[in-house]
């Protein structure tokens, strides 16, 4: 990441977290993106599934460092997903 790209920005991930590098460095480039960020969005496809549960490495160790965490998987979710960037829906 770019010094100072995402200082005081919006950040929206829209990922499947499926990560197959290692989930430590992830943790901790999140963790530094949510220290520069004024929020941290991930939109995931996969959330809109039922049961669905985020085990995978990636989807885990970023988990911590999201302030929200948005299903991504149709034009709904998408419209939602602009609602939450806009602060319309903080509670996501």
């Amino acid at each position: 990441m770019q010094r100072g790209l995402a200082r005081g920005a919006v950040v929206v991930v829209l990922s499947d977290g499926w990560e197959r590098g290692d989930p430590e460095l992830l943790a901790a480039q999140m963790h530094r993106l949510h220290r520069l960020a004024h929020r941290v969005i991930w939109a995931n496809p996969r959330k809109a599934r039922p049961g669905y549960t985020p085990l995978a490495a990636g989807m885990a160790a970023a988990l911590p460092s999201v302030d929200a965490f948005v299903e991504g998987h149709s034009l709904a979710a998408l419209e939602h997903l602009a609602a939450v960037v806009r602060g319309a829906d903080r509670e996501a």
